[in-house]
This record gives structure tokens, sequence and C-alpha cells, in this order.
């Protein structure tokens, strides 16, 4: 397959991608939408996370017209069987968007199509087993970085730029036919599933992409000429998807919980948390998956020596151990009940103080209003306590209400304003 081949049918993948998924949008983002019946998802949410399948017709439309016109030649075999599998994938990822499956039926069926591919590609019966386990694994590692708005759009098409690179370089073009297409496609859709989503990827978009970029890195490598370090420089371009996979297991690991229940404790969650924001997130995902694949590219064209690989895997193996530093899970919550601080109320409520020295002891005062109310004599409930202060002159009554042995409320006389002797010369004088 030659340049102009790869060109066209990546151009073609634009075109339809934008197409569908700009029609896609208008239809989700259309207002009024009706619920379904039976109290189901409204339409618009369910034509959002299936946007993904807007990106695998235009993918798998330019790469199945281009392989049906001869384009492959002698690869045909190994690029059908690619497609068919990533085909199979994507179909079981639209019937998970609508109806969520068993996590062991999705991966029977991954196995499944890597097996076709394998089985297609011709490989040997040791290299098919190993080239199975890898797609299987790098397939579910990229399928867990859909956890925030455009991030797997962006480190997929970073990592299709990759193995485009690498599939020409290696002598075969004709397996640089799916990720010619998927780069364009991915860049297609890239622009709707940015932050804030208008259109998602979906379980049919990321088993797609994630299975393309697994499946092809497997085939480059299993044709790469002898001379190179394929063997090096191909894992290589999945750094970031296998370091998001072991921060997860890791977390999850030491916290003891379930590795397959899918929490908040992904990259884009853990940068969340220190004020990055959904797009920055992307970007610098994008940003780190970009070192690992270009030192593999460039070691693949054997312009760096694959000891170099060495340092953006150490890089990775930091930024992971710095990720685990970030609090992903909320703390446990304890028995303990909380306490409202209470105020000092002359309801009764007594509150544990610690007493002057000569002090007479509450209980006592609560004797001597016992006595009073047996006498007859009414004593002001705030003069019977321990350290009371009397009300201030000319500020009316004091705090604690007198009462008599019945347990009435006394009423003192109106205060007159003058002295007693002077009040009873008065009383004295009119009579």
């Amino acid at each position: 397959m030659n340049v102009l081949g790869i060109i066209a049918s990546g151009v073609a993948a634009l075109f339809i991608t934008v197409a569908l998924a700009k029609s896609a949008r208008r239809v989700a983002l259309r207002p009024h939408v009706p619920d379904e019946p039976g109290g189901r998802a409204p339409r618009a949410e369910a034509l959002r996370r299936t946007g993904g399948t807007t990106a695998v017709v235009g993918v798998g439309a330019a790469a199945g017209v281009a392989l049906w016109l001869g384009a492959a030649d002698d690869a045909a075999g190994s690029v059908g069987g690619l497609l068919a599998g990533a085909g199979l994938v994507a179909a079981l990822g639209l019937v998970h968007d609508l109806r969520p499956l068993w996590s062991v039926l999705r991966l029977v069926v991954q196995i499944a199509a890597a097996v076709l591919v394998v089985c297609l590609a011709g490989l040997s019966p040791a290299a098919g087993v190993l080239a199975v386990l890898w797609i299987v694994l790098v397939t579910n590692a990229f399928v867990l970085l859909d956890h925030a708005d455009g991030l797997l759009t962006a480190v997929g098409l970073v990592t299709a730029a990759g193995l485009l690179t690498c599939a020409l370089l290696g002598g075969d073009p004709a397996l640089a036919l799916l990720p010619a297409t998927l780069v364009a496609g991915l860049a297609g859709f890239l622009l709707h599933t940015w932050h804030p989503a208008r259109l998602r990827l979906g379980a049919s978009g990321a088993q797609f992409t994630g299975f393309a970029l697994a499946a092809s890195g497997a085939l480059i490598l299993a044709a790469a000429p002898s001379g190179r370090a394929a063997w090096a420089a191909l894992p290589a371009l999945a750094t970031v998807a296998l370091a998001d996979s072991a921060l997860v297991v890791i977390s999850r690991r030491r916290a003891a919980r379930s590795p397959l229940r899918d929490t908040d404790d992904h990259i884009a969650h853990r940068l969340r948390r220190v004020r990055v924001t959904v797009p920055g997130a992307a970007v610098l995902t994008a940003l780190w998956a970009a070192v690992p694949v270009a030192t593999g590219t460039l070691v693949y064209a054997e312009l760096l020596h694959p000891a170099l690989l060495l340092l953006p895997f150490a890089g990775t193996a930091a930024a992971v151990f710095a990720l685990l530093r970030i609090p992903a899970y909320a703390p446990p919550r304890t028995g303990s009940s909380r306490t409202t601080p209470s105020r000092t109320a002359s309801s009764g409520v007594t509150q544990a103080r610690t007493a002057p020295s000569g002090a007479v002891p509450s209980r006592t005062a609560a004797a001597r209003r016992t006595e009073a109310a047996g006498a007859g004599t009414a004593i002001p409930a705030a003069a019977s306590a321990p350290g009371a202060k009397g009300s201030a002159p000319g500020r009316g009554a004091p705090t604690g209400a007198a009462r008599t042995a019945a347990g009435h409320p006394t009423v003192p006389p109106p205060p007159s304003g003058r002295p007693a002797a002077e009040a009873a010369t008065a009383a004295a004088e009119r009579g």
C-alpha cells in the first residue's frame, strides 16, 4: 500500500467521522427530547453515551473500503482480521452501552477477537499466545482511560500516530492502514468529546480504540525486521495506559477494595484533586503519553539506543508514586456521634466546673430552696445559687423569679423611685 492510499483513507475517515458526529451531536442537543417509556434514561443521554459509534463507523468504513479496493496487498489477511476483531468488540461495547453486560462476557469476546486476529495473521503458537495476552491487557488498559472528557481520545491519537510512524518504517505499509484511519477518526471526534463533552466514546468507541491500538502494535511487532529493537520500542507506546491500570490496582489493593469496582481513583481524578481542570488533565496526560511514544518511535527507527527507554519508564514510575500520595478515597466514617456545644441555661442543667475553695455545693442550694418552700418563704432562684450576682439598681427584677410555697410566682410591687423612709412619711401625711 502506498502513501497516497494511506492519506486518502485517512481523509475519508476524517470526513465520515466529522459528518456523523455533527449529526449525532445535533440530535443529542435538540431541546425537549421526550423520555423513553418505562422510566429509562432520556434519548439524548443515550445518544451522547453511544456517540463513539460515529468514530467506529468512520474509521471502519474508510479502512474497509481501502481493504476492498486491494490497498493492503499481501497483508490483506492481517488487516482484515484486525478490522474484524475491532468491529466485534465495538459491537459488544454498543450492546454494553445500551444494557450493561457482565465483565466475564466482555473478556471472553475480547479473547475471541484477539484469537481471530492472531489466526488470520499467521503467527506461531507461542507468539500467538503472547499476542492474545498483550491485546487483551492493553485493550482493557486503554478502556480504563475513558474516565474524563477527551482523555482517551487525546492519548489514543498520540499512540496511533506513533504506531503509524513505526508501521511506515517497518517495511510493511499495509499495517499502517488502521492506525492512519484511527488518527483521522479520533482527530475528527476530539472536538465533540472535549470538555464539556457533547458526545462520549462510550464502551463501543473505547473498546474499538483500545483493541485497534493493541492489535496493531502486536502485528507491527511481529512483522518488524530482526535488526530493530521492536520488542522494547512498541510496548513503550502503551506506557500511560498501563500506568493508569497499575495506579488503580495498587491503590485499591492498599485500600482493601475490589479491583473490579470502578471508583474515582484514576489519573484524571487525582489530578482534579490538586486543582487541575478537566481539559488540563487531558492535556497533561497526552503530553505524558507523548514522551514514551516519541522515545519508542525513535528507538524503533534506530535513532536512539534502547537503553534510553529506561528514562520514560523511570519517569512514569515516579509519576505513579506521586499520584499514589494524593488521597483518592473518602475517610471511613466513625461511630462517634456529633456533640453540640450546649449553652448555660436556667432550666436546671448543670455543667461540671471547678468550684472555688469554701463554696457551698449545689445540693446545699437545693436544700435551702426546699426548706424555704416548706416555711412559706419565697426565695429567688438566682439568689440561692452559689456565686449568683444580684440585679443592678434600676435594671428591674433579679434574674431568677421568686415563687411561693404553692409554686406560684410572686408579683413584686412597682418601684416608686424613692427611698422607703420617704414613702412612709408621705403616707402618714396623707392619712
